[in-house]
């Protein structure tokens, strides 16, 4: 959409499944947001408009996990898959991922930076993502990944390097046996990073990749950093049994009381996951004012488990929605990944526990403060930043007999990214009629596979010593209390 521009379509579901659809209406925009919502007699055109989706939690990583080998594996092992391919171009690889998000329906994307091409400096790689999320037009939320410790499994490196096989330990010690930066320097990067990159569009944020991977003091530091600086933090928590078995070792008062004792439990907190989070864990979060975000087709495919919405929402949690590269089919399909969500959590027979409206809340409202920092509701109203997906009607609801049936029902139990028109983001047309607009998606694509089929080697050692850690590990985390170290 340009600047000052309108919209019309046949309904306007403004508080998707809480409010009666408005049959007919036109949205007029102006800077971004929405100038005003005026009823219009519909004009058969079958265009639905609904808030904008998000993806509170994701990685923009290069290429999707199955081609790496790492299709089925626990998370435990699934994660040195990811570093079987060399790094290239930051830009290709932020822009192929920001394009597919924005082409399947989400325009607001949190990218935990955990996985560094390591071409260029990594504040200029940031500056390489944050241009990309410029030319697709996704708002970004960029969480600098922060770790220090335990790069192999939940024990110290030297335990665990000291257990394993000769010649693993040989292939191993080179890539872990290096010293951490400091808590100081660490926080020092994401500064630099925030001075170059942090503005509209892309807010920087602190990216502690989980307890078991950041010591005491490196929390702390961060802690006392997001609470002078008023800086968002987004963290990985309780995402599989082998990490709920290290915290309940680790920490015996609890390790969500652990992250309130040192002040990083705050409502700048945003957690992935809470798979595996307990009642009194999720009580403290909610007091807390943080946000989860649940990530239920990847917690599927890695065999992570099925997170506890229920008692999530139950206890007053602020919930939303990630895809964590990684939704059911590995085709970031937002709207496929919302019904997902809704099934599986919505409970059994006339017990419901996840309304139509709860889902949809979770799947918009409560991303947009984990991506944006923005922390109002995603009704599409007069003055509301102008976030809206536009779906084909017609398509959605061709076999479409009786007025009464809800237009959402539909939306909850069909819509796909085949449906989307439209994707807008504060005014601005992402992704239409399966065209991305602001890049040459195919030519992304074509460039990223192109580079990494002309970089990868077939015989590649370290694919191998992946696939022999990957076994090793199993055997480890099965027999040892998931230490994976004795």
């Amino acid at each position: 959409m340009a600047d000052k521009d309108s919209l019309q379509v046949d309904w306007l579901l403004a508080r998707p499944a809480q409010d009666a659809p408005l049959h007919g209406a036109r949205l007029r925009v102006e800077g971004g947001r929405i100038a005003a919502i005026d009823p219009a007699a519909p004009t058969g055109n079958g265009l639905i408009a609904l808030p904008g989706l998000c993806n509170a939690h994701d990685h923009a990583r290069a290429v999707r996990a199955t081609a790496l080998g790492g299709f089925d594996r626990p998370l435990e092992s699934w994660l040195f898959y990811l570093g079987v391919i060399p790094g290239v171009d930051a830009y290709v690889c932020a822009a192929s991922s920001l394009a597919r998000s924005a082409l399947r329906g989400a325009g607001r994307v949190m990218v935990h930076y955990t996985r560094q091409q390591g071409l260029v400096p990594l504040v200029e790689e940031a500056r390489q993502v944050a241009r990309a999320a410029q030319d697709v037009g996704v708002q970004v939320g960029f969480a600098v990944a922060l770790r220090d410790r335990n790069n192999i499994a939940y024990a110290d490196d030297a335990e665990v390097l000291a257990s394993l096989p000769a010649e693993l330990r040989t292939q191993l010690a080179p890539r872990f046996g290096k010293p951490p930066a400091s808590p100081a320097e660490q926080l020092a990067l994401v500064d630099a990073i925030a001075a170059g990159c942090h503005g509209p569009g892309f807010n920087v944020q602190y990216g502690p990749t989980g307890v078991q991977w950041c010591s005491d003091a490196l929390l702390r530091a961060i802690a006392q950093a997001s609470a002078d600086s008023g800086r968002q933090v987004h963290m990985h928590l309780l995402e599989t049994r082998y990490q709920r078995e290290w915290a309940d070792r680790e920490f015996p008062q609890g390790i969500v009381t652990y992250l309130r004792d040192i002040g990083l439990l705050s409502p700048r907190l945003t957690l992935a996951h809470c798979t595996w989070a307990r009642p009194d864990e999720l009580a403290l979060i909610a007091e807390a004012g943080a946000r989860i975000s649940v990530n239920t087709g990847s917690n599927l495919g890695i065999r992570s488990g099925i997170a506890p919405v229920q008692q999530m929402l139950a206890a007053g949690c602020r919930v939303a929605m990630g895809l964590d590269g990684l939704a059911l089919d590995e085709d970031d399909d937002a709207l496929r990944e919302l019904r997902l969500l809704h099934h599986l959590h919505k409970g059994w027979g006339y017990d419901n526990k996840l309304s139509h409206a709860d889902a949809w809340r979770i799947a918009s409202e409560q991303g947009r403060y984990a991506v944006s920092g923005i922390d109002t509701d995603a009704t599409l109203t007069a003055g509301a930043p102008a976030d809206l997906l536009v779906l084909d009607g017609h398509s959605l609801m061709e076999d479409r007999l009786f007025d009464e049936v809800p237009v959402m029902d539909y939306v909850l139990a069909r819509a796909t990214a085949g449906h989307i028109r439209r994707v807008i983001v504060e005014g601005r047309t992402l992704a239409e009629d399966g065209r991305v607009l602001g890049v040459d998606y195919p030519a992304l694509m074509q460039e990223l596979t192109g580079s990494l089929r002309a970089a990868v080697k077939q015989d590649d050692h370290w694919r191998q010593t992946v696939r022999a850690l990957d076994g090793t590990l199993a055997q480890r985390y099965l027999h040892a209390g998931g230490s994976a170290c004795c």
